[in-house]
């Protein structure tokens, strides 16, 4: 019988904070957090971007009230250097805040847009083999007609970095079928050592960027660079899509909603309750409505106004007609 891993003395949990709405959203994780996981191995980091010529504009955490209300909940506001991302791929501060984290501890990386549901303290992780989100559609490649498939394009990823392409395959899914090559939602993921992680990542990536492979010729590579990059470290550094069992994150622990119209439209009456209970303490509701989607969606009953739209139990299976509805009927809000 095989034995499960130990669990680990500490776990990082890491999201990014910076002006703006990743600022509201990171309050939003840091309730949420505190009040479904007691566990006290799992520190929450909210990682923050420092002025600098990769910025346009100052991206630290404001109002001052806003930033010690984060604190308040037991997180650690952590600031890094952007030394290759910035205000032209703010993506890309998933990737260097990795190195602000502490060395050789596991860590779990969240995209701020999430509420954390349930205890990650019952998460069974396996930090010495990477996951990420598998809540994910066939956002990238972009097939052309005339141009290469799905296997010439992913293959000569894995051919740049002297990856084994074929044990990456889902067999059982049909040949130039998005799902049968290794593709993640970059909204979590997780490893034994952030450092590791992050350099793996920060190459793969800056390589993608700066030369890609004569297959991507027709390839967008903006927004899609982390998610590109994102399969191959994870594969490179021996993890894959059944990292973690089924139904704890993106499932009763963790919900990735992206944003409050899509939250109120898709998401269970529990993450509802839970979110209007942690932002209802006067608190919390001063500093929310000071950002229009949550005054509006939250606090002036709009978001139950884009729920009525949507029956929860047979919604449409992408979510680009979810958007379209909310967007027909005036609500769209990001």
């Amino acid at each position: 019988m095989a034995r499960r891993p130990a669990k680990p003395v500490n776990v990082n949990v890491v999201i990014v904070g910076q002006m703006g709405r990743l600022a509201y959203e990171a309050l939003l994780f840091a309730l949420s957090m505190r009040a479904n996981t007691p566990d006290p191995r799992f520190r929450l980091y909210v990682a923050e971007p420092q002025p600098g010529p990769n910025w346009q504009t100052d991206p630290t955490i404001r109002p001052d009230p806003l930033r010690s209300l984060i604190e308040a909940q037991g997180a650690t506001i952590l600031p890094f250097e952007n030394r290759h991302f910035g205000s032209e791929y703010p993506y890309g501060n998933k990737i260097e805040a990795l190195f602000a984290l502490p060395k050789g501890e596991p860590f779990v990386f969240f995209d701020t847009d999430t509420l954390i549901t349930g205890d990650l303290g019952e998460v069974p992780f396996d930090f010495n083999r990477p996951g990420a989100s598998l809540r994910v559609e066939g956002t990238w490649p972009q097939i052309e007609l005339y141009g290469p498939g799905y296997t010439e394009i992913w293959k000569s990823l894995y051919d740049r970095f002297d990856l084994d392409f074929k044990s990456s395959l889902d067999l059982s899914q049909p040949d130039e079928y998005w799902r049968r090559y290794l593709y993640f939602n970059a909204g979590y993921f997780f490893y034994s050592c952030p450092h590791v992680f992050g350099q793996t990542y920060l190459d793969f990536a800056l390589s993608i960027q700066k030369d890609p492979p004569k297959e991507l010729v027709c390839q967008p590579l903006k927004p899609w660079l982390d998610q590109i990059a994102l399969p191959l470290v994870i594969h490179k550094l021996g993890g894959g899509r059944d990292a973690l069992p089924e139904g704890y994150l993106d499932g009763k622990t963790s919900v990735h909603y992206r944003n409050m119209p899509l939250l109120y439209a898709r998401e269970s009456d529990a993450v509802i309750d839970l979110l209007e209970d942690i932002s209802a303490p006067n608190p919390v509701k001063k500093l929310m409505k000071e950002y229009e989607p949550f005054k509006r969606m939250i606090y002036q009953n709009r978001g139950h106004k884009v729920r009525a739209l949507f029956d929860q139990d047979h919604l449409p299976q992408k979510e680009q007609p979810i958007r379209q509805r909310i967007k027909k009927n005036g609500f769209w809000m990001v």
